[in-house]
């Protein structure tokens, strides 16, 4: 952690190796998410990109299991999801934003959704990227995330989370300062 502190984004060559090592075994076992993907092009595109990979490091290390979701033909980017089956654990705990966490008088939680991605580089989901993901499976069974808030619900006090009860996706709106120990967030990253 300290690292990230320090501002330095930049993986060690072992950490490098294990982590193209996992990202492909797990490229490898979901290759649903991916069809007509090829590794060998995503990880050409990870090595040229170190701060990238550090952003994927950051999300693996805090339970999310990136794993390639898609390709922008129009950037020529690959599209990567935090594609653990519940909400990454070490992002639990948290309320929506800055704000929200100021705005809180007692029990601050210790962080929020947007400073922790702004921090590791990556996107919160939208409610349409949420809904993408769980096309590919079944995810947030037990726990939800939260997802990009409208300014126009957010200016309010709210903020909006999702998750999948009864075969269905449910998108609730709560007070942005709102944390619990089965909420965090899934990020989303292109390289």
């Amino acid at each position: 952690m300290n690292d990230i502190i320090n501002g330095n984004k930049e993986l060690t060559q072992e950490q490098r190796d294990e982590l193209l090592k996992t990202l492909k075994a797990r490229f490898e076992k979901n290759m649903n998410f991916h069809k007509g993907i090829e590794w060998d092009k995503v990880q050409t595109k990870l090595e040229a990109n170190a701060e990238k990979l550090w952003s994927l490091n950051e999300m693996e290390r805090t339970g999310g299991e990136p794993d390639v979701v898609g390709y922008d033909n129009n950037t020529d980017e690959y599209i990567f999801y935090d594609c653990s089956s519940e909400t990454p654990n070490g992002r639990r705990s948290i309320c929506y934003d800055r704000e929200a966490l100021e705005s809180r008088k007692k029990n601050k939680p210790e962080n929020s959704a947007i400073d922790m991605a702004r921090v590791m580089g990556i996107e919160l989901l939208t409610e349409e990227e949420y809904r993408e993901l769980q096309k590919l499976g079944k995810f947030d069974t037990k726990t939800s995330s939260w997802v990009k808030t409208p300014v126009n619900i957010r200016k309010l006090g709210g903020a909006i989370f999702c998750d999948r009860r009864y075969e269905t996706v449910f998108v609730y709106h709560n007070g942005a300062d709102s944390y619990y120990g089965v909420r965090g967030f899934r990020g989303s990253l292109r390289v």
